[in-house]
């Protein structure tokens, strides 16, 4: 069921903290629009307007709430608008309309580029994520493209995250405070290779001083790979953190075959976090009297590796997943399809009134 069908709420679009008069002033804005708006309102002309949104692929819908907040604080009189829209979460079929805005086309003509680019960045992050959730098959995903774009884009990603669990009924956990901040939670992390060198490579010692730092609602994962011994770094820490320890991260470069595995090479690929490798951990942890050691996966997990992962029945426990969350493109639409009542779209599109929208108040 959509997370939208749940819950009905949208969110306060006080929560966007949107640069109000720039966009109303039509800042962020293709010029053409502008221009279109410039010149309807020099001839006079206010043409009542039925503009109709959508998009072209089986998808989950993100930045709804988002677009809708400036269409409410931007245009230039929300009261005179009468919008109808589907909630974030919604599953989506091509060419479905997702939201319809009807009134005076210069009180909003200067907002399509926005509305459309948030509806575009926050779809193709909700499906993506929830398309990675369900080949995990429900278990916990770290989400990590932070460090993979622009600082600016990671609110609204972490929240379209954040949809995209509530949709699969699946963990997501983010990485920064600012991806958490729409829905009041916090980043979360591994001891990252940084601490490790910044104590000389010793990772236990790293690992101890983090323990020792952090407070006991933290889930303690600490990095294995930076020596590139796996098994013995993973044990190592193991033995030194004892409970406090929640999980290893497995995270060896695709470009380095970790040192457990070199007299192993010959019938599969050793490169990277592979099935072998995360087999051996996971033996060499149970046998050692750590069986409830997660591990966590990461390093160039797409879809279709989790997917592999899943099917092999790989003992990972969670994964973290970052530059495929992001790539892609999910693009967004919008027509205006009736012109003071009488039917206006351009040959090839139509009207396509759709009884899932819900009035927006």
């Amino acid at each position: 069921m959509a997370v939208g069908e749940r819950t009905r709420e949208r969110l306060s679009p006080e929560v966007f903290d949107l640069p109000v008069e720039k966009m109303r002033a039509g800042y962020y804005t293709d010029a053409y629009f502008n221009h279109a708006r410039a010149t309807l309102l020099q001839d006079g002309r206010r043409p009542r307007v039925v503009m109709q949104v959508f998009q072209k692929k089986d998808s989950y819908l993100g930045g709804m709430d988002e677009a809708i907040a400036i269409l409410k604080l931007c245009s230039h009189d929300w009261d005179a608008l009468t919008v109808h829209a589907l909630f974030d979460g919604d599953e989506l079929q091509p060419w479905e309309t997702v939201m319809t805005i009807e009134g005076d086309y210069t009180l909003f003509a200067h907002l399509e580029t926005l509305y459309l680019g948030v509806l575009a960045r926050r779809t193709l992050i909700t499906t993506n994520t929830v398309r990675v959730l369900r080949a995990a098959n429900g278990k916990p995903i770290i989400f990590m493209p932070a460090r993979h774009d622009h600082h600016r884009v990671q609110t609204g990603d972490g929240y379209a995250a954040y949809v995209a669990g509530r949709i699969a009924g699946a963990p997501v956990g983010v990485t920064t405070d600012e991806q958490a901040s729409w829905w009041g939670g916090r980043g979360i992390g591994t001891v990252p290779h940084s601490l490790i060198a910044s104590y000389g490579g010793n990772t236990v010692l790293a690992a101890t001083k983090f323990a020792e730092w952090a407070s006991d609602d933290i889930n303690i994962t600490v990095l294995v790979d930076f020596e590139n011994h796996s098994i013995d770094t993973a044990l190592a820490v193991a033995r030194a953190l004892g409970p406090r320890l929640w999980g290893v991260r497995l995270d060896t470069s695709e470009s380095l075959v970790d040192s457990s595995l070199w007299h192993e090479m010959g019938d599969f690929k050793p490169t990277g976090v592979n099935e072998r490798l995360v087999r051996k951990v996971r033996d060499a942890l149970d046998s050692d009297g750590f069986e409830q050691v997660r591990i966590v996966a990461s390093g160039g997990f797409t879809i279709e590796k989790i997917r592999e992962f899943e099917e092999k029945r790989v003992p990972v426990d969670a994964y973290g997943v970052g530059s495929s969350l992001i790539r892609g493109s999910n693009d967004f639409t919008a027509d205006i399809v009736l012109t003071d009542g009488r039917p206006s779209a351009k040959v090839g599109r139509s009207y396509k009134p759709n009884p899932r929208l819900s009035l927006v108040e």
